[in-house]
């Protein structure tokens, strides 16, 4: 099967991921990090776009208009989580605390042999977390969008080759007959619950002081395939290269309840865990790492 088109590119140059990779590998870190300051503010100079929506975003969270310097360290964070994503895939072990009350039945169905539905967010060290099922053994099928100048991606899929594949999201028209076929192999999926964009089912939830649109397709697919649901999100550990993730309870669809009833116990299951996202963005505002719109207000029904 021939890759789908790119739908765009990363800003930087294309040479870019492979520079920081080897600035960082050989780089003291007393020099690396200013540098890596300095590339943030060019970057962030070049980046207008991506600025107001950090501003924006940043607005609602901190409830006033932030400083300059707080929409700058918004970059920061994102190219700080980038080292560590790239720091992954050259083989430095990122290793996971797993946090909170529903530790133990994730750690369960993790160690499972049972396929699952994983969600999570752009936020903190999520990303990463699709990549680390498959270092525990799963095998995992990640949904991306495929974009150029990518390589911390294409490294990551390299080093976890045989456990990780991909389910690219550029052509919406073939991504249902290759969810469908992932899930029927007994993959795992890892997918990502907070950007609008190749969702077929949306709906709205409450989330940072408004009623927001969210895509719900994940608890489709799993009343559809009968698999359970957990989300897990992560933030920066106290150690060097360590995350700590939170996991939420684990859904898993009633055989006894019909399609509909399931849907209503689902979207108070993600409600939950939109509860649980927004306490975290809260308490870490510089790691929601969306440089895009705000989920919209869902529309006012007018009877």
């Amino acid at each position: 099967m021939n890759p789908p088109p790119i739908a765009s590119r990363n800003p930087g140059p294309s040479w870019g991921y492979g520079f920081l990779l080897w600035a960082e590998r050989w780089w003291p870190r007393w020099f690396f990090r200013p540098m890596l300051m300095i590339g943030t503010w060019v970057g962030f100079a070049f980046m207008p776009v991506q600025r107001a929506h950090s501003r924006a975003y940043l607005t609602v969270v901190l409830g006033r208009v932030p400083r300059l310097i707080e929409t700058w360290r918004h970059f920061f964070a994102f190219a700080e989580f980038l080292m560590l994503k790239l720091r992954a895939a050259r083989g430095v072990i990122v290793s996971c605390d797993l946090a909170g009350e529903h530790a133990a039945s994730f750690e369960t169905l993790v160690s499972s042999d049972r396929p699952a539905l994983f969600g999570t967010f752009h936020f903190g060290g999520s990303d990463l977390l699709g990549y680390l099922l498959g270092a525990r053994g799963r095998r995992v099928s990640i949904l991306r969008l495929r974009v150029g100048n990518s390589d911390d991606t294409r490294l990551l899929g390299e080093r976890f080759a045989g456990q990780v594949s991909f389910l690219w999201i550029n052509d919406p028209a073939n991504l249902l007959f290759d969810l469908k076929a992932a899930i029927e192999s007994g993959a795992s999926l890892a997918l990502k619950c907070d950007r609008l964009e190749f969702s077929a089912k949306t709906e709205p939830f409450h989330f940072l002081g408004a009623s927001r649109m969210f895509p719900f397709t994940i608890y489709h697919l799993a009343v559809l395939f009968s698999r359970p649901v957990v989300f897990c999100t992560a933030v920066p550990g106290e150690r060097s290269d360590t995350l700590r993730v939170i996991a939420s309870p684990v859904f898993m669809p009633d055989p006894a309840l019909s399609r509909a009833e399931n849907l209503v116990a689902a979207r108070g299951h993600f409600q939950a865990v939109l509860v649980q996202l927004e306490s975290l963005v809260r308490m870490h505002p510089l790691l929601w790492f969306n440089f895009l719109p705000l989920n919209p207000a869902a529309p006012v029904l007018v009877s």
